[in-house]
């Protein structure tokens, strides 16, 4: 069974940090996954890419948060971060963390519960 855990949300003053974590289990990410990254829900709008990490090391950032979101992934721990510098109000949403299966292997989309971060003074 795959199990995505993401941890790290919270409250954070405009232009403040946080890390956002993902632990996989049932999964690995750095062989069954063609992609793994982080989305985005606000209220009352639809989910949205933040970043990703394609097999092969490739990223992609929405343009909102290019340079100032890092993506990255530690495989030993087959854990996922999304560092979050210079936080704005409309950074506001949950925050989700997903993995993509190769279409090979099935080609599942798998999703964790969510992490709210708050950006507000």
């Amino acid at each position: 069974q795959v199990q995505l855990v993401e941890s790290g949300g919270g409250l954070v003053q405009p232009g403040g940090s946080l890390r956002l974590s993902c632990a996989a289990s049932g999964i690995i990410f750095s062989i069954y996954a063609y992609a793994t990254g982080w989305y985005r829900q606000a209220p009352g709008k639809q989910r949205e890419l933040v970043a990703r990490i394609i097999s092969g090391g490739e990223t992609n950032y929405a343009d909102s948060v290019k340079g100032r979101f890092t993506i990255s992934r530690d495989n030993a721990k087959n854990t996922m971060y999304l560092q979050m510098n210079s936080l704005k109000p409309e950074d506001t949403a949950v925050y989700y963390c997903n993995a993509v299966q190769w279409e090979g292997l099935g080609g599942k989309n798998y999703w964790g519960q969510g992490t709210q971060v708050t950006v507000a003074s």
